[in-house]
């Protein structure tokens, strides 16, 4: 796919459970910095791609509908490396070794693009839900799956990790369990918690 977009490059691991405190803090700080420059990137390559000229990014939940088409029409996965293969079967469970995997992976660009999403389905949840606030995850475990990454709350007992729902979703969307209708439908579900 060719364009103009500008693919996140975090200076940071994102490995969170191998970070310190402070790495985790800094990296909160420049991911709430990264959203207005994040934002009007992702909203640029939206309105340079055919048919969504017109999209509207003005953080209604109904915005969600056409931004989850377009969505549906950026993922893009590549074959994984074999060195990449005997990674992970190496680094897995006894169990897993014997489950048949995927042998491809999201391309760094749809990574991208669920991270620039998920930025912008956050704004779209604090903008009509005054109740929700962000909350870094800094301490506790850091086995906790939203260790160290920015999260929104309250949603009863659950938080909402904008990049990791969005990454859910583009896999979802790669092996086509999820459809471009999908992302309003994860929104509409998570207000029901709040």
């Amino acid at each position: 796919m060719v364009d103009n977009y500008s693919i996140i490059q975090p200076p940071f691991t994102l490995k969170f459970s191998t970070m310190t405190k402070q790495e985790v803090k800094d990296y909160c700080q420049w991911y709430m910095d990264q959203i207005p420059i994040r934002l009007e990137i992702l909203f640029n390559t939206i309105h340079a791609s055919r048919g969504f000229e017109e999209w509207k990014p003005d953080y209604t939940p109904d915005s969600l509908n056409m931004l989850g088409e377009w969505f549906a029409s950026q993922v893009e996965t590549r074959e994984e490396t074999q060195d990449e293969i005997r990674k992970m079967y190496e680094d897995s469970p006894d169990w897993f070794k014997s489950v048949e995997i995927e042998t491809w992976q999201l391309t760094n660009r749809t990574f991208s693009l669920a991270f620039d999403i998920g930025m912008y389905v956050s704004q779209v949840f604090l903008k009509n839900h005054e109740k929700l606030k962000w909350k870094f995850i800094t301490s506790g475990s850091k086995r906790y799956a939203e260790y160290g990454q920015p999260v929104i709350y309250p949603f009863g007992k659950r938080d909402f990790n904008p990049t990791g729902m969005m990454y859910t979703q583009a896999y979802g969307l790669a092996d086509e369990t999820y459809n471009g209708g999908t992302l309003r439908k994860t929104y509409d579900i998570w207000c029901k918690m709040i």
